[in-house]
């Protein structure tokens, strides 16, 4: 079997109880490229009807590629902005124009910048924030131009777009096109219903935590599941428990009261019993694991939201962690295309360390001992290493072309990993680029995270030719 599910943190799945899904974009997919192109859409009529934007930008044609998951926006210079894992900046655009390095240098005096000033910064961490980040970036190119003159500060646009689109989401113009057009947008994948069916004959135990409201989850549902199943059975025959509008990620820290919710109609009441199979609204994470007996390590949560499902998940509550990077996929299928550039660029790196080497000898020893250096010899070995660096820099190039053209991998940084690989593989057991994947291995499966190398040990394996 190929490897498609990869372990930060060993885990053992005969040890999990229960298993608890995010629905969109991990229990149930969507079509993300349509589904950010209206939303892209919706938040530009909402920002020219209620934010007096010009009605020129309903004309701005919507580029999935321009931002990818991961990006930081600076909301003071109005930049995107992709960080390492140090939050050192490895590449960033004023609006959709490239900064060059040199100038990047001017604008932030150090590379690094200070991903907790949440005043000046803010993350793209989901699938639904890409038309966020691209909208803002041509938001800006216009302030920039003549005819932006009248437009608000970067700080304020950068605040008009998120605010649209959260709007979007609650008022229901999002929510009402995907349910006028559900194949549209949805994905429609019987492996996922196949596997919760095969899991559950293993005694696992599952249960949905969504953000989303109960009439949109079971709209959703009833068209990405029910068509599945046999014999009448429907979506809740799978689901021990539901819970809607769950207010993530404060589920997992306040102590928020559940609502009953009653399928038939979506009416609500008051619950102050303990919880048993059913639907329900809002709640908690410390209600939910007492009443059902189980303790944070019987449950394994799988979100597609690195900071409402993952980050404060593992930092308040003890559960275990997957999960779902939808992009995942495209991500190695590229790795796999920029291969032989990659072994290249290991070739000629091996070609130049002999050379940076000898170098750094015959300098050392001209300092060190006050005697002329073989400036012929000098000369020499630079000009070898000016060549060798200018072949790597074309075949980096090239490399980088295989992934996003404006911001490469999502997962690395140049060499180092990116931020969101860092958050991914801190708060993350797991992760996959589908739901689907998970449930192609057995529910007994042991999951082993490798041992990883240190750098010394790194080291020491190559002296020693292993």
């Amino acid at each position: 079997m190929t490897q498609n599910v990869f372990v930060n943190r060993t885990l053992n799945m005969r040890k999990i109880r229960w298993i608890g899904l995010d629905m969109d974009h991990t229990l149930v997919r969507y079509h993300s490229q349509e589904f950010e192109l209206l939303a892209h859409q919706t938040m530009l009529k909402k920002l020219v009807a209620k934010k007096g934007y010009p009605e020129s930008t309903l004309k701005f044609p919507f580029s999935y590629d321009l931002a990818i998951r991961g990006l930081v926006i600076d909301k003071k210079k109005g930049n995107l902005l992709k960080v390492s894992r140090h939050g050192a900046i490895r590449a960033s655009y004023h609006g959709t124009k490239l900064i060059e390095f040199p100038v990047q240098q001017k604008l932030y005096k150090s590379i690094y910048i200070d991903l907790s000033d949440q005043v000046s910064y803010s993350s793209i961490d989901t699938a639904f924030s890409i038309s966020v980040a691209t909208l803002f970036a041509q938001l800006v190119d216009l302030k920039d131009s003549p005819e932006g003159a009248g437009l608000p500060d970067y700080d304020t646009i950068a605040a008009d777009v998120v605010n649209t689109l959260d709007e979007s989401h609650r008022d229901g113009s999002l929510k009402d096109e995907v349910a006028r057009n559900l194949d549209k947008y949805i994905i429609k994948d019987p492996a996922v219903v196949e596997g919760l069916e095969r899991y559950i004959r293993h005694d696992k135990k599952f249960f949905i935590l969504t953000n989303s409201d109960f009439h949109y989850s079971k709209l959703l549902l009833d068209h990405a599941v029910n068509p599945f199943l046999k014999n009448g059975r429907t979506w809740q025959d799978l689901f021990e428990v539901v819970v809607t509008f769950s207010q993530k990620p404060r589920f997992f820290y306040d102590n928020l009261r559940f609502l009953k919710v009653d399928p038939a109609d979506g009416s609500m009441t008051n619950f102050d019993e303990k919880l048993k199979r059913g639907v329900y609204q809002g709640g908690c994470a410390d209600k939910f694991t007492k009443d059902l007996g189980v303790e944070g390590d019987d449950i394994l949560y799988i979100g597609d939201h690195i900071y409402g499902d993952i980050l404060r998940l593992k930092k308040d509550c003890n559960w275990r962690t997957a999960l779902v990077i939808e992009e995942l996929d495209e991500e190695i299928e590229r790795h796999k295309a920029a291969k032989p550039h990659h072994d290249e660029i290991a070739e000629l790196m091996e070609k130049k360390e002999p050379f940076e080497r000898r170098l750094v000898e015959v300098i050392s020893t001209k300092i060190e001992t006050g005697k002329e250096a073989d400036e012929n010899l000098v000369s020499e070995l630079q000009s070898q290493i000016a060549e060798l660096d200018k072949r790597i820099s074309a075949l980096i190039k090239k490399q980088q072309s295989s992934f996003n053209p404006y911001w490469g991998e999502i997962m690395r940084a140049g060499n180092e990993e990116s931020y969101f690989a860092h958050q991914v593989d801190r708060f993350a057991c797991v992760y996959m680029a589908k739901l689907s994947d998970l449930f192609e291995h057995s529910p007994r499966t042991y999951f082993r995270a490798t041992r990883r190398p240190l750098a010394h040990e790194i080291a020491l394996q190559i002296e020693l030719g292993n």
